[in-house]
């Protein structure tokens, strides 16, 4: 025989996690019934139903503030809600994994410390993302349940401009563009052209005159016939960051 029930109601904004007999609608939100067995918490039920902890905030119990620690009696109504934005940070850090190298590439571009390596497993990203305080950024629901990861968030999107726009509006980082090296990470420093010239094509020794080089790997950057598409993702990351201050 089943035990007491209580209910879970969803913000709209974490339906995308549940299972799809969970995402019917009531109110704006997702209504799930769950047994109570006395043992479970809050915490555990939510990520049982598939929502990552990282993605909710303060939950309230029968309209009163609670914590994911607690405990529901039958017939209670927990109310889930988002995390919070814009999501203060204790520093703008990330790490990404395999599954978002073009992000990672973006985020660099608007000159956010972004580390990213397509050979990474699971267990090296919680050890860098608690090493070295950055937050983890996955589409990984498992890795954001991993308890020893200190901080992680989910990307929306599939297309990488949507990704980013994500985690701007998410987070508002200060930006810094194009101060960091797209491939490593590495921080940019001017270059004389007479140092590098040697190493350009004829067409670009003519055309352009400044230049950048990352001390890291020794890539070299200048403002060439791709810049107006990647001009096109800094202005509008810098309309998304200045829009949310």
């Amino acid at each position: 025989m089943a035990g007491p029930e209580a209910e879970l109601r969803f913000a709209r904004e974490l339906l995308l996690f549940l299972a799809p007999r969970h995402r019917a609608e009531k109110n704006g939100s997702g209504l799930v019934r769950v047994t109570c067995d006395g043992t479970s918490t809050l915490g555990h039920v939510i990520e049982a139903l598939g929502v990552p902890l990282p993605e909710v905030g303060e939950p309230t119990v029968d309209g009163q503030p609670a914590t994911t620690a607690c405990r529901l009696s039958g017939g209670q109504v927990a109310d889930v809600v988002a995390i919070r934005r814009p999501q203060p940070l204790p520093a703008a850090r990330f790490v990404l994994d395999v599954h978002l190298g073009t992000l990672a590439r973006w985020l660099r571009l608007t000159g956010i410390d972004t580390a990213y390596s397509n050979d990474c497993d699971d267990d090296t990203l919680i050890d860098q993302a608690n090493a070295q305080q950055r937050t983890l950024l996955t589409q990984d629901r498992g890795l954001l349940r991993r308890r020893r990861l200190w901080m992680g968030a989910y990307v929306r999107g599939s297309d990488p401009d949507d990704q980013l726009q994500d985690v701007l509006d998410r987070f508002v980082p200060p930006l810094d563009p194009w101060t960091r090296c797209t491939a490593c990470n590495g921080v940019l420093a001017p270059v004389a052209k007479a140092d590098i010239e040697q190493s350009l094509r004829p067409g670009t020794r003519r055309t352009y005159r400044d230049f950048a080089r990352c001390p890291a790997c020794g890539r070299v950057y200048w403002h060439g016939a791709h810049g107006a598409r990647l001009a096109g993702i800094v202005d509008g990351a810098t309309r998304i960051v200045t829009r949310a201050i």
